[in-house]
């Protein structure tokens, strides 16, 4: 335990159903105006990606920091060609980034 901050809080919770998506699957971020606050880049809202790596449970950002409460989501990372996200990018360009599952659909 930290002296100055109290205890380390860490965001990992138990599964308590299994994950939507699997490594290797094609997914596409949601896209438009949400009602809540929201972690997903707008650079990313719409565009597909793959599951590159499934991170497990956590706290779920977008509704903690809006005192939503926890409501634990899977979180992956999620891979990008660069010129999905931008037209003139480098051939061979990726870009990940960690999405929430409610971030995310069946491409």
């Amino acid at each position: 335990m930290c002296r100055c901050c109290g205890p380390t809080v860490r965001p990992e919770r138990l599964a308590t159903e299994g994950p939507r998506f699997a490594v290797g699957q094609r997914v596409r971020t949601i896209s438009g105006p949400t009602s809540h606050h929201t972690r997903l880049p707008r650079y990313a809202q719409g565009k597909p990606a793959v599951i590159e790596r499934m991170h497990g449970m956590h706290v779920f950002a977008d509704a903690n920091a809006s005192a939503h409460g926890e409501q634990p989501q899977w979180l992956y990372t999620v891979v990008f060609r660069g010129t999905q996200l931008w037209p003139d990018a480098e051939p061979g360009l990726t870009v990940s980034i960690d999405a929430w599952e409610p971030s995310l659909e069946a491409a």
